[in-house]
């Protein structure tokens, strides 16, 4: 009878313990489920990867960004009369000795010119974009912009904000993307090239997963073009990125469309429509100063 006892009194212990065990286990799983998941950052949340090293792909405009054109050539400008006495009046010499040869390499042309960029995420926050031409650099900051900035730059300050595919667009009376629609729009602004002067056809198929909005402020003035085709440092300069790929024959493709709206010196806004190619690493990669070259002469 005492034996009994004893393996009843035992076999009541161990099943207290495997139900305090079940209870603990249960317990743990649910606490773990109610857990706020980690805030997604705009690295961790980003609908496309646009780091690597890509290569501008100039299939257009070949004279006006490989080469310095003649002063007064600003064909396919739509420049106001105070934009062609600007550019009526460049002086390279005077630049040099001024030392504004960045003037071209500012925020208004940089994705113009001819030569390779590198993109990384600087922090969970900033994307990096460096050009080996004129060896630019632009920051785009996701977060809130600071209540003061330095002095103005030639990359100015660029606030970026992703655009879901889907998303409608909210456009101007000229048909013109200004930025995010009061539902979050931004949607594929830059999937079909240029709109307007200046504007380029799209390549390949349709973006997929979302766009980058990027606007940007606090910029010193510069050059449209490298022969002193002028824009503001009150212009209103925004882009709209997509990326496109793999094509048939395996290129991945960046569609940048920028528009510059720059009362000052335009009629209406300027338009491109950018494309680069992205490369496997950066073998090629080959950082210059700024510099302009003498404009070629007519006829040449």
């Amino acid at each position: 009878m005492r034996e009994h006892m004893k393996t009843r009194f035992k076999q009541g212990v161990f099943f207290a313990c495997s139900a305090c065990a079940a209870l603990i286990a249960i317990s743990t799983i649910s606490g773990a489920q109610d857990a706020p998941a980690a805030p997604r950052t705009p690295k961790t949340a980003a609908p496309i990867d646009i780091t690597g090293y890509w290569v501008a792909v100039i299939t257009e405009d070949w004279r006006w960004r490989m080469l310095t054109p003649p002063k007064g050539d600003y064909a396919s400008l739509p420049l106001n009369d105070e934009g062609r006495r600007v550019a009526d009046s460049w002086n390279l010499a005077k630049d040099e000795a001024a030392g504004l040869a960045c003037k071209p390499y500012g925020i208004g042309n940089i994705m113009r010119m001819p030569g390779r960029m590198h993109i990384t995420w600087q922090d969970d926050e900033t994307l990096k974009v460096e050009f080996d031409a004129g060896t630019q650099t632009r920051l785009l900051h996701f977060g809130p912009k600071p209540a003061k900035l330095g002095p103005a730059s030639w990359q100015g300050y660029s606030a970026a904000e992703w655009q879901v595919a889907g998303q409608q667009l909210n456009l101007d009376r000229n048909g013109i993307p200004n930025g995010p629609s009061p539902g979050g729009g931004g949607g594929n602004a830059g999937a079909g090239g240029g709109r307007g002067r200046g504007g380029r056809g799209g390549r390949g198929a349709p973006p997929v997963g979302g766009s980058l909005f990027v606007t940007t402020t606090d910029f010193r003035e510069g050059y449209l073009r490298k022969n002193g085709v002028p824009y503001s440092a009150n212009a209103n300069i925004t882009e709209y990125v997509d990326k496109v790929g793999p094509e048939p024959n395996g290129d991945v493709i960046l569609l940048v469309r920028t528009v510059v709206d720059d009362p000052k010196y335009l009629q209406l806004p300027f338009i491109t429509s950018t494309n680069f190619k992205l490369e496997k690493d950066g073998a090629k990669w080959n950082p210059s100063p700024c510099k302009i070259d003498p404009p070629v002469e007519p006829g040449k």
